[in-house]
C-alpha cells in the first residue's frame, strides 16, 4: 500500500502563496533612503498616497498583483542601496543643500470674516534658512546611491517626510475609529475635545498642502458623527438655533479654555475652529464639523450626513481634492477658495533696508475697501450717512443687479404657441461660474466720476438712462431682474451697460445717452479666473465620474443626464456641493449682518474681509443675466423668417420666445417634449451660432424638465413661474438649484 504523503511536506513543496514583504518600518526606511515620496510610490503602483502610508504604518497590507509589484519595488531598492566598493581617491564633497524658506504662517483669524494677517518675512537668501514648517527633510544615509542615472551629480536632495500622509480629513465615529480618505482607518484615543485637537495635530498626519505658494496649508478637518459628539461631551442637538453655538458656560467650552486652546469669536457651533498661536513656524489649528448640528446641510450636501463614516470620508475627501478642504458651509468654502487661490500678501524684500516685509500679491484683493454708495446694502454705514433710517432707495440711488425672475403675460401668448403641446425647460450649467470666466473686476477703491464716457473695459457702476431701449413685449428687459422696462436713470454694473451698447450696435436701436455719473475701479483684473478654472475642472471631473463626459453627442448627453445622479449617490453629493459652492461663494461677496444684536448703521465682521465685495457679486450676476438674454435674442432671430426690423427688437409670431425665466433656467413652448427638437439649427444640423447648446461644460445647457402646455398656462394665470417648478413639478429654488 503506497505511503500517504505528509500534508505538511506537500504545503512546503507548493512554495509560498504570498509574496514576502519587509516589515512596515523597513518599507518606510527603504523608500526614504532611496529618495522617494509616498506619492511617487502610490503613482507607480496605481494606489493612493494614503494607501502607501497604511502599508508603512502596518495598518493595512497590499494584496494580489499590487503586493507583487510592491515587493518588486522594495527588492530593487534594497539591491541598489547595497554598499558599493570604495572609490579610489578622495570623494568630492557635495554641494550644500539650501532648504527653502518656510511659507508664511498665520494664526487663525479671531473671526472667519476678518482679513488675513500679514505674512512674516522669509529668510534672506544670503543667510541660512530655518527648517521648513510644511515638511521636514533629512539627507540619505552615507554609502547610498540616489535614484539617479550614473552620470548624474551625487548631491543628495533632502527627502520629505509627508506631513499630510493620511489626507485632509477624518470622520470620527463613536468607537474611536477615524475614517480617512483611501479607506484608511485610524484609531483616535481622545475622550474630550482638547485631546482630539492634540491628536489631530500630532499623531493623525492630517491636512492638505496650499493651493498657491503664497497661501497656507489647509488645517486638519475632523467630522464628528452623532455618537462621536456624544462621546466627546457634546449635546446631540444644538439648542441655540439662532446663535448656532454652545453656551459659553458649557463644560466643553470650559475644557477647551483650561487646555489653553481658543475658539474663534463664532464660538463652538456646527463648524468650530480651535487654535493656539503658531509655534516654531507651524499653525496649530483644527476645524471641527458636527454632523448632528447640521454642519452638512441638505441644500449644500444632499444626503451626505446620512452616509456611513467611510463613505462620507470618501465624499468629503473627493471635494477636498477637487475644490478645497471644507471649512464651513459651501458658501464659506467658496469664499475661502478665492483667498486660497489668490492670497492677499506675500513676502517682499525692501531694497532700501534689505529686510523682508509683507507685501501685496498682484491681482489679489489685498485690503478691505468700502463700496460705492449705490453698491452698498441698506445696512452699510455709507448708506446710513446719506439716508435716514427706513428710507426706501430708488433705482437712481441703489444698484439692483440680480438674476432674472420673470414670466410672460399669458395674454401675450400667440395662437401658434397655444397650439403647441409641451413646455420644455432648459438650464444653463453653473451660469454664475461661466460668467466669472475672464471677467475683469475691481481690485481697489472706487473712484467717482461725473458725466463720464462709458468704457466697457473698466469695472464699475454707472448711473444711466436705458429706458429708450424697447424690447418685444414677449421678451424680458435685460436691465431689470423682473424684466420690466426701466422708467428712467438707474445704476447698472459695467456688463449691463456694455450689453445695452451691443444691442444698439447690432440691431440699430436708439443711441444711449451719456452716463450721468459713475463709480469706477481703475485698478482691476480677472481676479476670479483661478477660482473659475478650479471649480470648472471639479465640475467636469465629477460629471465624468457620473458618466456625463465632454465627448458625448447631444443624444448621448441627454441619455446620460437621465440617470447620472442615481449612478453614485456619493459623487452626486459632491456635484451638488460644487454647484452650491459656486452660488454660495458669489453670494458671500455681499454677506449681510447676522445676529439679533446687530443695529442698522453699525459695521459687521464681514466688512473686515478683502473679499467683502458687493460690486464683484453685481458684476458676476449681471454678466450671467445678459449672457442669458443674448442667447434668447439670438434664438428668436434664428427661428423667425426674417431679421427684426431696424430700430426695433420685435419678432414674428413664429419666433421661439420664452414664457418664463428663473436665474439660469428658461421655459419655451414646443411641439416636442425634447430640447433636441426645440433649439434652432443651421442647415448642416449644428446649433445656430450664439444660441443655446446642449452639453456638460459650464455655460452650456441641459434639459431641466418637460410638462404639458396646460400645466404651464395654469401657472402663468396664477402668477407663478413655470421655470421654478418644471423639474418634476418641484420648487427648484427650494431644492437648491
Amino acid at each position: 500500500m503506497p505511503k500517504k504523503p505528509d500534508p505538511v511536506d506537500a504545503l512546503l513543496k507548493s512554495g509560498p502563496r504570498r509574496t514576502h514583504l519587509p516589515g512596515p518600518a523597513e518599507r518606510a526606511r527603504l523608500r526614504g533612503d532611496y529618495g522617494l515620496t509616498q506619492a511617487e510610490v502610490a503613482a507607480a503602483l496605481d494606489v493612493t498616497r494614503a494607501t502607501v502610508a497604511g502599508w508603512e504604518s502596518g495598518r493595512s497590507e497590499p494584496q494580489g498583483a499590487t503586493r507583487a509589484a510592491y515587493a518588486k519595488l522594495l527588492e530593487g531598492i534594497t539591491a541598489q542601496l547595497a554598499p558599493a566598493e570604495p572609490e579610489s581617491g578622495p570623494r568630492a564633497q557635495p554641494e550644500p543643500v539650501r532648504t527653502p524658506a518656510p511659507a508664511p504662517v498665520q494664526d487663525p483669524a479671531p473671526e472667519s470674516s476678518a482679513a488675513p494677517a500679514p505674512a512674516p518675512p522669509p529668510a534672506s537668501p544670503e543667510t541660512p534658512a530655518p527648517a521648513p514648517a510644511v515638511a521636514r527633510r533629512r539627507p540619505a544615509p552615507k554609502n547610498t546611491a540616489p535614484r539617479r542615472p550614473a552620470s548624474a551629480p551625487t548631491t543628495q536632495l533632502p527627502v520629505p517626510e509627508p506631513q499630510f500622509a493620511n489626507g485632509p480629513l477624518a470622520v470620527l465615529d463613536g468607537d474611536g475609529s477615524a475614517y480617512c480618505v483611501g479607506g484608511l482607518v485610524l484609531t483616535c484615543p481622545a475622550k474630550d475635545i482638547p485631546a482630539l485637537v492634540e491628536w489631530a495635530l500630532t499623531d493623525a498626519a492630517l491636512g492638505a498642502p496650499r493651493l498657491d505658494r503664497h497661501g497656507r496649508d489647509s488645517d486638519p478637518l475632523i467630522v464628528l458623527t452623532e455618537s462621536a459628539a456624544l462621546r466627546l461631551g457634546l449635546p446631540p442637538v444644538l439648542e441655540d438655533r439662532r446663535g448656532l453655538r454652545l453656551p459659553d458656560d458649557h463644560k466643553v467650552n470650559k475644557q477647551v479654555a483650561r487646555a489653553k486652546w481658543t475658539l474663534t469669536k463664532r464660538g463652538f457651533g456646527p463648524w468650530a475652529r480651535i487654535y493656539r498661536p503658531a509655534r516654531e513656524g507651524r499653525r496649530q489649528c483644527v476645524q471641527l464639523a458636527v454632523l448632528p448640528w447640521d454642519a452638512l446641510d441638505q441644500r449644500g450636501w444632499p444626503g451626505a450626513a446620512a452616509l456611513p463614516p467611510a463613505e462620507l470620508a470618501r465624499v468629503l475627501g473627493t471635494y477636498a481634492a477637487r475644490v478645497i478642504t471644507p471649512c464651513g458651509s459651501t458658501a464659506v468654502s467658496g469664499l475661502e477658495l478665492m483667498t486660497a487661490l489668490r492670497p492677499p500678501t506675500r513676502p517682499v524684500k525692501d531694497t532700501a533696508t534689505g529686510t523682508w516685509t509683507s507685501g501685496p500679491v498682484p491681482g489679489s484683493l489685498t485690503r478691505a475697501v468700502d463700496p460705492a454708495p449705490p453698491e452698498a446694502p441698506d445696512e452699510h454705514p455709507v448708506v446710513a450717512a446719506l439716508h435716514p433710517r427706513g428710507h426706501w432707495r430708488t433705482p437712481d440711488e441703489v444698484i439692483d443687479e440680480e438674476a432674472h425672475d420673470w414670466i410672460r403675460d399669458p395674454q401675450l401668448l400667440t395662437d401658434a404657441e397655444c397650439a403647441r403641446k409641451y413646455a420644455v425647460g432648459i438650464d444653463v450649467n453653473t451660469a454664475f461660474l461661466a460668467a466669472a470666466n475672464r471677467l475683469p473686476v475691481g481690485l481697489g477703491e472706487p473712484v467717482h466720476l461725473t458725466s463720464p464716457d462709458f468704457d466697457k473695459s473698466v469695472p464699475g457702476s454707472w448711473l444711466i438712462d436705458l429706458s429708450g431701449i424697447e424690447m418685444d413685449p414677449r421678451l424680458p428687459s435685460p436691465f431689470t431682474p423682473r424684466g420690466s422696462r426701466p422708467t428712467g436713470p438707474a445704476w447698472y454694473a459695467t456688463p449691463t451697460v456694455a450689453y445695452a451698447h451691443e444691442l444698439v450696435t447690432t440691431y440699430g436701436l436708439p443711441v444711449i445717452p451719456r452716463p450721468l455719473e459713475a463709480w469706477v475701479r481703475p485698478e482691476n483684473g480677472p481676479y476670479l479666473d483661478p477660482w473659475y478654472k478650479r471649480l470648472a475642472d471639479a465640475y467636469r471631473t465629477t460629471m465624468a465620474e457620473l458618466g456625463v463626459t465632454t465627448d458625448l453627442d447631444e443624444h448621448g448627453f441627454l441619455a446620460a443626464m437621465e440617470h447620472h445622479k442615481r449612478s453614485d449617490p456619493g459623487a452626486a453629493a459632491v456635484l451638488a456641493a460644487i454647484k452650491s459652492t459656486v452660488k454660495g461663494g458669489i453670494g458671500k461677496l455681499r454677506e449681510r449682518p447676522q445676529g439679533a444684536a446687530y443695529r442698522p448703521g453699525e459695521r459687521w465682521p464681514a466688512l473686515k474681509r478683502p473679499t467683502w465685495r458687493p460690486d464683484i457679486r453685481a458684476a458676476v450676476i449681471a454678466t450671467a443675466r445678459v449672457n442669458m438674454h443674448r442667447k434668447l435674442v439670438k434664438t428668436a432671430v434664428a427661428t423667425q423668417s426674417a431679421p427684426p426690423p431696424a430700430g426695433r427688437l420685435h419678432f414674428d409670431d413664429d419666433a421661439l420666445l420664452p414664457i418664463a425665466l428663473l436665474s439660469d433656467g428658461v421655459v419655451f413652448l414646443s411641439d416636442s417634449p425634447s430640447p433636441l427638437d426645440l433649439l434652432p439649427r443651421t442647415a448642416d444640423g449644428r446649433p445656430a451660432p450664439g444660441t443655446f447648446r446642449l452639453g456638460v461644460s459650464p455655460g452650456m445647457v441641459k434639459h431641466e424638465g418637460t410638462q404639458s402646455l396646460l400645466w404651464a398656462v395654469q401657472l402663468l394665470d396664477e402668477g407663478l413661474n413655470p421655470a421654478r417648478h418644471i423639474k418634476d413639478g418641484v420648487d427648484a429654488v427650494a431644492e437648491g438649484e
